[in-house]
């Protein structure tokens, strides 16, 4: 594979570029629940995938499995749609990754959450108006980026709130996510033409 325009330190490959395999893996991602729930831009005008996606057509066997993944945690965990952008947008703000704020913020508004509890998370805390599981999934969020554990308080308090199942899904969302946000670092993929860092405060 191999195309001369770059996005980061990568290749941007289109669809030309694509072997068998890859093109499976581009079909599974803009032709998923994800294409049909699209609240960010996740091809670029010439049909090449922004953000993560592009990297995971390097190896498509571990893409696929990648891809899949996160669609099933996005789409077939017992977390409510609030619970789940609540996480991802408190692991985007606490990394400060720029493509899973950007994409998230815009999911975030479409599962109900409002600009002023966006803001809230943006700022490091949880907003006043979340219901008890979703401060709750905000501290455990923080704690698991943090501390790389869970206190006995929350873990115990969590397994009350959303069970063992609601706990294993968490730790799997916020490895999958920081997952994510190292490989977009390392290939220092950027933000969509056009989009600005949500991180980065313009000067007046």
């Amino acid at each position: 594979m191999g195309t001369h325009r770059m996005h980061g330190r990568l290749p941007w490959l289109s669809l030309d570029d694509l072997n068998p395999q890859a093109r499976e893996v581009y079909d599974s991602i803009t032709g998923g629940d994800r294409a049909l729930q699209a609240a960010y831009r996740m091809v670029s005008e010439d049909g090449r995938l922004e953000g993560p996606f592009n990297s995971m057509l390097y190896s498509p066997e571990l893409g696929d499995a990648l891809q899949s993944l996160g669609s099933a945690l996005r789409f077939k965990t017992t977390l409510g749609d609030r619970e789940r952008e609540i996480a991802v947008l408190t692991l985007a703000a606490s990394l400060q990754s720029d493509f899973e704020w950007y994409a998230h913020e815009a999911v975030g508004s479409l599962v109900g959450l409002s600009n002023t509890e966006i803001l809230s998370i943006k700022k490091g805390h949880a907003a006043i108006t979340f219901s008890p599981t979703e401060e709750l999934t905000h501290a455990a969020t923080l704690e698991l980026i943090c501390d790389r554990q869970l206190s006995d308080d929350i873990l115990s308090t969590m397994v009350i709130e959303v069970g063992y199942t609601g706990v294993q899904e968490l730790i799997s969302l916020v490895g999958y996510y920081e997952l994510l946000d190292l490989l977009m670092r390392v290939w220092r993929t950027p933000l969509p033409e056009g989009i600005n860092s949500p991180f980065i405060v313009a000067e007046p």
